[in-house]
């Protein structure tokens, strides 16, 4: 279940990496260089990155990845649609221990988009 809310998670999510990336660790700012890298745009759009990055943290079943990777593809424009098909995939590639993360993914799925309604609803 989850525990905390979308606003909290990236606000953890963002001070925890600062604190990280300024500890003075070459190694640690190579890696966040190097993934950061690898979600830009190029012959794969970024939100197929994205897309490709929520199945793979789905099946390694890592629910901070699978946050951060609902998240940003739907910053990217992923539709609801276009999520339950990569759930679907890390189903099928991962199999049913992957089922409490689809549980998580739904809640998360679900709050992200709720929360883009409420803003919506706030700007007309």
């Amino acid at each position: 279940m989850k525990t905390k809310s979308v606003a909290q998670t990236r606000k953890y999510r963002l001070d925890m990496n600062d604190r990280i990336l300024n500890a003075g660790q070459k190694e640690f700012n190579r890696f966040f260089a190097l993934d950061s890298r690898a979600y830009e745009e190029g012959a794969i759009p970024v939100k197929m990155k994205e897309l490709m990055g929520l199945v793979g943290s789905m099946v390694l079943r890592c629910n901070d990845c699978i946050f951060y990777h609902i998240d940003r593809s739907i910053q990217e424009g992923a539709s609801k649609e276009e999520l339950q098909e990569s759930f679907n995939i890390a189903l099928i590639v991962g199999g049913s221990i992957v089922i409490p993360h689809l549980r998580y993914a739904f809640e998360v799925m679900d709050e992200i988009f709720a929360d883009i309604e409420k803003e919506n609803g706030k700007n007309d």
